[in-house]
């Protein structure tokens, strides 16, 4: 931080932005740490069936469950960030519990003791979770200065090799330490990840010194709730004739957050911000008497903000339910398959998601270094595509990639009934003469429909939300991932139970089930997912466009 000069003329120190200086330790701290958690989770579902012996539908219903809590925590994170701790704060507070974490899966074995030590080292992995998930992308954002060109195109470039680095680290935990995990040896393969976690803690404090911290200015939900509580009180007042005039609008004095001009959207929360009579404003007229009685124009508008998002944001929880079949459905169907390269080697299950990873991790730096610069040309935007019609691709694409799965399955099954098999799982499904790299194709669309829809959701978030709450722009795209676990284990809960009495199409022994009726279900609800977006994006008014 440059304590030369001051900001607009005050008491605040001007932020010095060191921008790609600072970036090799936050995106390394980043790297590490999600090779060290990845590595510790990825292969659970396979550890969790073939160590613990747990049937197939409740790993896969356990496994929703943690997924869901520890893309949930980032809300509690985000809050506690935005408020109280700061964003360097929080992440440095859950990098140390990641590292907890790794060296709590490390103990674990298969000891009558095994469940408390698997679920205490759960209950870190959430406290990781809920520090960095939602902090980690916003506060590498803080590093570019929005004020200036090179800042912003910073910024828009940042988020994608930010998610390049992160899906790298995803295909090295998907290869590298899944092989060793399942051929090797499950203590090395679960203390790797403990010492990349330490790496990661590391190299972040490493870059202290270049870190632009933005203080926090307390909690942001505080004034949420007092909008409310102020437009419920006077809900009998009558509808401002002129909002410039008739509402409350005192001078901007935040360093931080964008002043928002008024918009005639859910005018019903403008009256928030009616003076209803000379006693509602202190002497001076910059701050009103109770602010739970009289709010500004910009407590109203940052709320509108939220409220504009979520239509959006709902159609998140959908997406993801394809999304999280990969480390599911995916690898119990691959484990009833040829999974042989060659005469030897034997591909692990759990690794068929370096697939999807690999198709981001060549379509990231194709995008941002290729084609953006060509539809910036085209379209006259700094992003290319903006970023509600890089989300609209991810869900159709998540879809096509659910069509493809149905087809692949049925083709899997089918070949298993009607040909010799190559044996049986430990779980005691036949093995399908089916070569599983004919799930290749649907995995690298999968993959794909994340590129575009994971990225461009966090960055919406991040530029749609007012600034001090970014920690909670960071957590929104995972809580959609969270109750996108949570809707997918309720669908496969339900499903089991419906089916179950005749043809369950979620056997334990995939071959007598029926994976892809499933598949298809998930397609169906994609495509009213596809309408439902259309509707809300041609809806959707971005932050600073719809000013009277």
């Amino acid at each position: 931080m440059d304590v030369d000069k001051l900001e607009n003329g005050g008491d605040k120190p001007a932020l010095k932005y060191h921008g790609w200086r600072a970036m090799p330790f936050i995106i390394g701290n980043e790297t590490f740490e999600k090779l060290g958690t990845l590595g510790t989770s990825a292969n659970l579902l396979v550890y969790l069936t073939q160590v613990f012996h747990m049937r197939s539908v409740d790993a896969a219903t356990l496994l929703n469950g943690l997924n869901g809590t520890t893309s949930l925590a980032p809300i509690i994170g985000a809050f506690l960030s935005d408020a109280y701790l700061g964003r360097y704060l929080a992440l440095a507070i859950a990098s140390v519990a990641s590292l907890i974490c790794g060296v709590g899966e490390t103990c674990s074995k298969a000891t009558s003791g095994q469940f408390a030590v698997l679920f205490m080292s759960f209950a870190f992995l959430v406290l990781g979770s809920a520090g960095i998930r939602p902090c980690s992308m916003p506060f590498g954002a803080d590093q570019f200065d929005p004020r200036t060109e090179s800042g912003r195109r910073g910024i828009n470039s940042f988020f994608n090799w930010y998610y390049f680095t992160f899906t790298s680290a995803m295909l090295v935990s998907a290869t590298v330490i899944i092989y060793v995990q399942s051929n090797v040896s499950w203590p090395i393969g679960l203390g790797i990840p403990t010492a990349l976690m330490l790496l990661a803690c590391v190299l972040f404090f490493m870059g202290t010194r270049l870190y632009v911290r933005v203080t926090p200015e307390g909690s942001p939900f505080t004034s949420i709730v007092q909008v409310f509580a102020a437009a419920a009180r006077k809900r009998s007042l009558k509808q401002p004739k002129d909002p410039k005039q008739d509402l409350f609008d005192p001078p901007h004095t935040s360093a931080i957050v964008t002043k928002l001009a008024h918009t005639d959207q859910f005018r019903c929360l403008d009256k928030a911000a009616i003076v209803s009579g000379p006693d509602d404003v202190r002497a001076g007229g910059a701050a009103p008497s109770n602010p739970w009685r009289l709010c500004s124009v910009q407590q109203v508008e940052e709320v509108k903000c939220l409220i504009r998002i979520v239509p959006v944001w709902s159609t998140g929880i959908i997406y993801y339910v394809a999304v999280v079949q990969q480390s599911t459905y995916v690898v119990l169907s691959a484990l009833q398959s040829d999974r042989h390269l060659g005469r030897s080697f034997q591909i692990p299950a759990a690794s068929f998601t370096v697939f999807a990873m690999l198709a981001q991790t060549l379509w990231i730096p194709i995008y941002d270094r290729l084609l953006v610069p060509r539809l910036r040309r085209v379209t006259g935007k700094d992003e290319g595509l903006t970023l509600l019609q890089r989300q609209g691709i991810g869900i159709a694409l998540s879809t096509v990639a659910m069509v493809m799965s149905a087809v692949v399955e049925d083709r899997r099954r089918h070949i298993a009934l009607t040909q010799p098999t190559l044996g049986t799982t430990i779980t005691g499904g036949a093995i399908s003469a089916m070569s599983s790299l004919w799930m290749v194709p649907q995995l690298m669309v999968l993959g794909l429909s994340e590129a575009f829809n994971l990225i461009s959701q966090i960055e919406f978030y991040y530029k749609e939300i007012p600034e001090h709450m970014r920690s909670v722009a960071g957590a929104l795209a995972f809580c959609n991932l969270a109750l996108g676990n949570y809707l997918s284990g309720f669908l496969v809960t339900i499903v089991h139970r419906t089916t179950g009495a005749g043809s369950n199409w979620l056997a334990q022994d995939l071959n007598k089930g029926r994976l892809d009726l499933f598949y298809w279900m998930i397609a169906g609800i994609g495509i009213f997912n596809i309408i439902y977006f259309m509707i809300c994006a041609k809806w959707y008014r971005f932050k600073g466009a719809a000013a009277n």
